[in-house]
């Protein structure tokens, strides 16, 4: 399979105000293929959302990548100037934010929207044919035709997401990137868009990146899950292993956060202390201070990576099944 997105060693740094920065993401590397779905975990604050956004070129200042390199299906997007970059966006790749309320404009209606996007990237200034596309779109995700001059406030939660999920698939991109798509919505709402999401994947083609801390989610709709701490993947497996058999503690912690759905109940015991404070980085190992396995050598020296028969991890003492979690 081809690659859609390659991320290498990327780093995006947040200027202080006294010329100082803050790292939100430390090098990270990555890549997704096509028709391949991969999760990206950890808590808030680790650098999920800068990374989406670094993806689209939407970072804004005081935020700037300061290394690195992201290829989207073959081509350098960081080297871009931004008229080509804007061409780029929705076309190629495109994203699905957070809260659809303040995503769509509140004083234009579905119509005129989509209408906005297919005249801007040329692709059509006939309204007719824009209302058509649209309304196919708009099936897709289960709104009926007559919703299309309805605006926002008209319509529900769920109902918004999913023209903001139409929105997104309007030029066929070959990457959707969906940052927390669903979190103002309930779980049964939440889980039937997610899954509509994943269906018109199989369908259309494309390839998602899925953001959220909810893991639970991630190992129902994913190929691949990546955990990330302190602006750090700190471990990288396909779903089976990250759900059986994580090798690191913070991605163990993060599934015991969250109860059972199917099979045994088991006991919630969560992760102690907070997430890291990025404007004082230790010595060693990031999650060295919330660890219950730590040792000398975790505040001495950063972990190396360590590669596994499905994926690899940052860890000195990775969990043993054997004598821990039997």
């Amino acid at each position: 399979m081809n690659e859609v997105l390659k991320v290498e060693d990327l780093c995006v740094d947040y200027i202080t105000e006294n010329g100082g920065y803050v790292r939100a993401v430390d090098h990270v590397s990555f890549i997704i293929k096509e028709g391949q779905s991969l999760g990206l975990a950890g808590e808030s604050g680790c650098g999920k959302s800068t990374i989406a956004y670094s993806l689209m070129g939407l970072h804004r200042p005081p935020a700037l990548i300061s290394n690195g390199r992201i290829f989207l299906n073959g081509r350098d997007i960081l080297s871009l100037p931004q008229k080509e970059l804007r061409a780029v966006r929705w076309s190629e790749v495109s994203m699905v934010f957070q809260s659809a309320m303040n995503c769509l404009n509140p004083v234009v209606t579905l119509e005129k929207q989509f209408f906005e996007i297919y005249k801007y990237h040329h692709i059509t200034k006939n309204r007719a044919e824009a209302r058509e596309r649209a309304i196919k779109l708009l099936n897709l995700v289960g709104i009926p035709a007559e919703r299309i001059t309805d605006y926002p406030h008209q319509l529900s939660g769920g109902m918004r997401q999913r023209a903001i999920i139409a929105m997104a698939l309007a030029l066929n991109p070959k990457l959707l990137i969906l940052d927390e798509p669903t979190t103002a919505l309930d779980t049964v709402v939440q889980r039937e868009i997610l899954k509509q999401i994943f269906d018109l994947k199989n369908q259309l083609g494309f390839s998602i990146l899925f953001i959220t801390h909810d893991i639970s989610l991630m190992m129902e709709f994913c190929d691949e899950v990546a955990i990330m701490y302190a602006g750090k993947i700190v471990e990288q497996a396909d779903c089976k292993t990250i759900l059986h058999r994580p090798n690191h503690p913070y991605t163990y912690g993060l599934k015991q956060s969250f109860p059972s759905l199917r099979g045994e109940i088991h006991y919630m015991e969560g992760i102690p202390g907070v997430p890291l404070d990025l404007k004082h980085i230790p010595q060693g190992c990031r999650f060295q201070a919330r660890c219950n396995k730590i040792t000398c050598i975790c505040k001495e020296k950063e972990p190396v990576r360590s590669n596994t028969d499905s994926g690899f991890y940052f860890c000195h003492n990775p969990l043993k099944y054997e004598e821990e979690q039997k």
